[in-house]
């Protein structure tokens, strides 16, 4: 094959996703850069790929970037992979992708499944325009709730139940998909409002977090004053960036409005 950098999508459950051209170029490239090449062995066993592995991961990418750019520039053909999905979607990748088009190195895309996409088509939310914003951040949410289009998160099983209260907190007027379990047999998607979810049944296995555009009507004076009366027990500072992030209002309004009411 030709010298270069190959980023191959791998399949984000369901092993039949695999591509034709994602085997034959793992097949015949020199060398995989893999995430975990344990998991990596499955997948190379159940379709005969006996090419030569290196681990790479978050906790090696750092240092062994230059490694793999070097082994390139000697003329070798390297491919890189995740444990699934896409390198470089919340996964290692992206370092070495970059330090390759410094290199003036060739970079070849076998594309394959993204969760991020799979879980925003299943959402039947808006897909003219999304952001992808990692793993959910309790931390961030209230920024993220100023962007009014289509958001997209992954969470954690263990976490999931939390997230869905601080969204019923900050976005109660969002619904939000849970979608699990893409391509597997338990594959779900669960819709609503996320005070609508704090009941359902524990959500298990990988999960993409959805949340479907603000509404486009600006709050009345009344429905932020009921925001307000819901905020106003914790300190004037948070509530304020609460009633801000759930009712589109500036942190100034919203904490003028929190001084009116105490």
């Amino acid at each position: 094959m030709q010298s270069g950098l190959y980023i191959v999508g791998t399949p984000i459950g369901n092993l039949s996703d695999m591509s034709p051209r994602a085997i034959e170029t793992l097949q015949n490239v020199d060398l995989v850069a893999c995430e975990d090449t344990r998991v990596f062995g499955k997948l190379a066993a159940r379709f005969n790929i006996e090419t030569k592995k290196v681990s790479f991961h978050e906790h090696n990418e750092r240092d062994v970037v230059n490694e793999l750019v070097e082994k390139i520039q000697s003329g070798l053909s390297v491919a890189l992979v995740s444990d699934a999905g896409m390198p470089g979607i919340s996964d290692p990748g992206f370092r070495l992708i970059r330090a390759a088009r410094d290199a003036k190195i060739s970079v070849f895309i076998i594309p394959g499944p993204t969760a991020v996409v799979s879980a925003l088509v299943l959402s039947g939310f808006p897909t003219d325009r999304f952001s992808f914003c990692g793993f959910f951040d309790e931390k961030k949410v209230r920024d993220d709730n100023k962007i009014r289009h289509t958001i997209i998160y992954y969470e954690s099983p263990n976490r999931i139940m939390d997230t869905i209260k601080i969204l019923a907190r900050v976005m109660p007027e969002r619904r939000i998909a849970i979608v699990r379990e893409i391509t597997k047999m338990y594959e779900e998607t669960i819709i609503g409002y996320p005070a609508e979810l704090l009941d359902i049944e524990h959500p298990r296995g990988e999960i993409v977090l959805v949340v479907e555009p603000a509404p486009e009507q600006k709050m009345t004076d009344s429905e932020i004053s009921q925001i307000v009366n819901d905020v106003v027990s914790n300190s004037t500072k948070s509530a304020a960036a609460d009633v801000a992030a759930r009712s589109g209002i500036s942190k100034k309004e919203a904490y003028k409005k929190l001084l009116e009411k105490k």
